[in-house]
């Protein structure tokens, strides 16, 4: 049987989406760029990280990594395959989520809809939601 081993998302620019990511998931981290990183962009033509075509996202534990990795084309369509998020104060995630350039889409009664500042939408549900949205 196959793991799930990573979770990629498409970006315009995967440098500004991997932080928001890594700051609404909890125990996750934007990969650090060590000297070995730096080598492999520049060998790619790339002097700054936050040119970056593809940036990982790190859980500090279990979980699979994320990507974001670069795309030509904006998002145009309904995501096909979303995240479903759960924490204790569904509002109160939800602020903060803003704060980083999330917006809400649509409210429901046991969750929210809610788009990352590039569009990809997810579900927020509070501790007391784990249905899929």
């Amino acid at each position: 049987m196959a793991r799930l081993r990573d979770i990629v998302i498409d970006a315009a620019h995967p440098a500004s989406l991997a932080r928001f990511w890594a700051a609404a998931l909890d125990d996750y981290d934007v990969a650090p760029y060590d000297e070995a990183e730096l080598a492999r962009l520049a060998a790619n033509g790339i002097t700054d990280p936050e040119d970056d075509p593809t940036v990982l996202i790190e859980p500090r534990g279990q979980g699979p990594r994320l990507w974001c990795q670069r795309v030509p084309e904006p998002r145009r369509v309904k995501n096909r395959v979303h995240l479903d998020m759960t924490c204790a104060d569904r509002d109160g995630e939800a602020e903060r989520l803003i704060g980083w350039g999330a917006r809400v889409v649509e409210r429901h009664p046991d969750h929210l809809l809610l788009a990352d500042p590039e569009g990809n939408e997810f579900c927020l549900f509070g501790a007391e939601g784990s249905v899929a949205g």
